[in-house]
């Protein structure tokens, strides 16, 4: 019940009118209770019931400007609030509750330094009133109540502007998460781009040189091979031509572009990973060597290139196991660190090198796993379907 009544109340508050009907309900309690306080029996100081109605409506009207004029309504309130508590002790109870709902409102979309000092005339009271005036019996709760409304104000700013930090956090981490992805999906499609262009020329160039050096080849065969070298070409035109943005970028100045590296580079990617970071590389090859499409190649090099690149950067000095193991039908590949392995945040694990190389062995349909590796550092074990060339022939 109580929880219905506090959604009601919210709901009545965060409405456009909500603060003139708060203004209208407290005034005409402050009106009923200051006639029932002069009914009640005359009083020590020279109050009228007009005059005590004014003071009860002065310290509740003003509410409904708390949405147009935050300021001027909590300062209005207030000092017809002290005016009513110091000068009569007549502050009734909806005109604490008007001064209530000013300052938390102060101290929850408005002036913290304003809510602040609006207190201060209350905690003065409380302090400096001698005790045979009788005022510290309503200054200090006022005081405290005043105090604890724009605490709670306040409190509830600062878990708003947190969630909304770590909203803005969150999203500005998954943007950059896509753009990483995006440019790795780039980058693998230039490279894949490169090594399927390759093959395709080679079967133009080989179905064209069938046709010309084989002598009394039938009309047919040779209408074939011509057609297949035509086919060829054209496929190579239009996977430049779909992929022409990816190669270079708008208006950059064409590049000179290096055969793909393969496994046969590993020696020289670690030598140059050994001269940048001065620590131990070793690498390690299991099974039967044998040569794979220069696809797979290209994805192992540059898992291993980008592995080496981490373990610079996240674990500096520490020693790296590069392990390949050769089998029938897949390409195992294993990278250990002996470093400290993922901090607590887990952002070693999850970070944009480790993005690009799933997407990668997503690309040639393998699996890939990364984490912590058991009596320390950080492991890497990736497992490619393969072929050897001469399955593939």
């Amino acid at each position: 019940m109580s929880e219905g009544i506090t959604r009601r109340t919210r709901r009545i508050a965060d409405s456009p009118d909500g603060p003139a009907v708060a203004a209208a309900a407290l005034g005409l309690l402050a009106a009923v209770e200051s006639a029932v306080r002069a009914a009640a029996g005359p009083s020590d100081l020279p109050l009228t019931l007009p005059l005590a109605i004014l003071l009860g409506l002065c310290t509740t009207v003003p509410l409904a400007l708390l949405r147009v004029h935050p300021a001027a309504a909590a300062t209005a309130v207030t000092a017809a609030s002290l005016l009513a508590l110091v000068g009569y002790r007549d502050l009734t109870l909806a005109g604490l509750v008007a001064q209530l709902l000013v300052l938390h409102h102060l101290g929850s979309r408005g002036s913290r330094r304003l809510a602040v000092l609006l207190v201060l005339p209350y905690v003065a009271v409380a302090l400096t009133d001698p005790d045979d005036t009788g005022l510290r019996g309503y200054a200090v709760p006022a005081a405290v109540l005043a105090a604890a409304a724009v605490a709670d104000g306040n409190g509830r700013r600062t878990r708003a502007e947190a969630v909304a930090r770590d909203a803005t956090e969150r999203a500005i981490a998954n943007t950059l998460l896509e753009h990483a992805a995006r440019g790795e999906r780039a980058r693998i499609a230039r490279e894949l781009h490169d090594v399927v262009a390759h093959h395709i020329s080679m079967i133009s160039v080989q179905a064209e040189t069938a046709r010309l050096t084989t002598p009394d080849m039938p009309e047919a065969g040779a209408k074939r091979l011509l057609d297949i070298g035509d086919t060829a070409r054209a496929a190579l035109t239009e996977m430049r031509r779909l992929l022409g943005v990816l190669r270079e970028d708008a208006g950059a100045p064409p590049v000179t572009r290096k055969p793909q590296p393969g496994l046969t580079q590993l020696n020289e990617l670690l030598d140059e990973a050994r001269a940048a970071g001065g620590a131990s590389t070793r690498l390690i090859v299991s099974g039967p060597v044998a040569p794979l499409d220069p696809g797979i190649e290209l994805t192992s090099y540059r898992i291993v290139q980008e592995a080496l690149t981490n373990a610079r950067r996240h674990a500096p000095g520490a020693a790296v196991d590069v392990e390949l193991r050769y089998a029938p039908q897949t390409l195992d590949l294993r990278i250990r660190d002996n470093g400290p392995g993922p901090d607590r945040s887990g952002a070693r694990a999850s970070g944009h090198g480790l993005l690009g190389m799933r997407e990668r062995v997503a690309a040639v349909g393998g699996e890939l796993s990364a984490g912590p590796a058991p009596g320390g550092g950080f492991l890497i074990e990736v497992r490619l379907p393969t072929g050897t060339k001469e399955a593939l022939r």
